[in-house]
């Protein structure tokens, strides 16, 4: 078929103009409101879905701990434990009742109690916590080493003590019944007394350097004493926990970027910085739980507060665009790791809570924070994306290349506690949607 010219122009010309027309343009649509392609949902989180994301997690860990003490040699119950004869061992599980890990855990138990008013959660942690002080107080083993129990018996280290010592204070003070204090007194008298520190009284260890500081072990010693702080009323142990969280600071603290290196070594001319995330989530979990006990009119409470903000205020400037923040804080090529994530998440929204840092300002960031860690959960209540126990290194290769796993038990309390504290922050906040942005309106007088 033939055209003439002048018919090819007039239909050639209509057709763009059809196309024009058929486009979302500027003139045809409020482009500032088209949808983004979000990679973690960008949404304000709703209390029934917080509370969904708690259960499963709490179901899977039921199923996958322990709660009963066995005689290992036909895996029969022990149901006196004065009366057990031969070497006994805690049922199987995936997990271990006695690591700090699981320290960090029975606490995100206990929070989430608090926050949903379901005592599931409190009577996973308080059967679990029962059945250790009931083995330390009535199992005798011939040798130390076949108790289930003997690093809460016999602690080598802070990673035995100061998590799990905490946790044992905060469900005394809310009503567990059992004898746990002689547990807390063998812990807290480890952290305090037998510990090595350095000559001005830093808590170290000698690994994988003579005095080496690990970031780690304010988490693994600091809300340990500030509890006990709480519980005996002796200031002492506020005073040590003050001393702690600055002088490890003075030594480990990047002013300049906002965060922490992971090692410290007293014998290095110069000293390497690794901004490891969750040894970061350490030292800021650190901060919150010693603010949440020590006296206001205390010496220290200004400097852990000051030291509290500018660490958030670090934080910040490192988070991902999907939420989540990298293994390496500070290298973008670094995987995004979970567990941090989820410590972040709870330690900044229990900043907010208690008003130590401006809610209108960082509320937004924790909610993005959070719906990263809820993509983490899968439906079988198990945590994805958290990077296994780690050591200390001074290559990036070490912690670029950290496996992460399922079964990596630092992510598990890390989601409770966040999802816990996500709800105390949803009940005495509103939300708006104000030009595609998560905000929160501002109290009104």
């Amino acid at each position: 078929m033939k055209y003439k010219p002048a018919k090819i122009i007039i239909f050639f010309t209509f057709g763009i103009c059809f196309s024009i027309n058929a486009q979302t343009t500027d003139a045809t649509a409020p482009l500032h409101l088209m949808q983004p392609d979000y990679v973690t949902p960008y949404v304000i989180p709703e209390k029934n879905n917080i509370e969904n994301v708690l259960n499963r997690v709490y179901i899977f860990l039921e199923e996958n701990t322990a709660s009963k003490v066995v005689n290992e040699s036909d895996n029969s119950e022990v149901k006196d434990l004065k009366k057990a004869k031969g070497k006994i061992k805690f049922s199987p599980g995936a997990f271990r009742l006695t690591s700090y890990e699981w320290g960090v855990t029975y606490a995100g138990m206990l929070l989430a109690t608090e926050a949903t008013g379901n005592k599931q959660y409190a009577d996973y942690t308080n059967k679990r916590i029962k059945l250790i002080a009931d083995v330390v107080e009535n199992y005798k083993p011939e040798n130390l080493k076949d108790s289930p129990v003997h690093t809460v018996l016999n602690p080598r280290a802070l990673d035995d003590a100061g998590a799990l010592c905490a946790a044992f204070i905060k469900a005394k003070k809310a009503g567990i019944n059992a004898n746990v204090d002689p547990v807390i007194n063998n812990f807290i008298k480890y952290i305090s007394e037998k510990e090595f520190r350095l000559k001005d009284g830093t808590l170290a260890r000698n690994r994988p350097q003579d005095n080496t500081l690990w970031l780690d072990d304010m988490f693994m010693s600091v809300p340990a004493l500030a509890q006990m702080g709480s519980y005996t009323g002796d200031v002492k142990y506020y005073d040590d926990a003050v001393k702690q969280v600055n002088q490890f600071s003075q030594r480990m603290f990047n002013s300049q970027k906002g965060i922490y290196m992971h090692g410290w070594v007293e014998s290095m001319q110069v000293h390497p910085e690794f901004h490891w995330a969750r040894a970061n989530g350490w030292a800021v979990m650190t901060m919150v739980e010693l603010l949440e006990v020590l006296p206001k009119n205390h010496p220290g409470y200004p400097q852990v507060l000051a030291q509290l903000q500018k660490h958030i205020a670090g934080l910040l400037q490192y988070q991902d665009g999907t939420g989540f923040w990298h293994q390496l804080l500070d290298r973008n090529d670094t995987y995004l790791e979970t567990s941090a994530t989820a410590i972040y998440t709870y330690a900044i929204a229990r900043a907010i809570n208690r008003g130590y840092v401006d809610k209108l300002a960082y509320t937004p960031a924790v909610v993005l924070a959070w719906n990263a860690v809820v993509s983490k959960v899968n439906a079988k209540g198990q945590v994805e994306g958290t990077c296994v126990g780690t050591g200390m290194g001074f290559d990036p290769a070490f912690y670029y290349y950290r496996p992460v796993n399922l079964y990596a038990a630092h992510g598990y309390g890390p989601v409770l506690l966040a999802g816990a504290e996500m709800i105390l922050l949803l009940k005495n906040t509103r939300f708006e949607i104000n030009d595609s942005s998560i905000q929160v309106l501002p109290q009104r007088h």
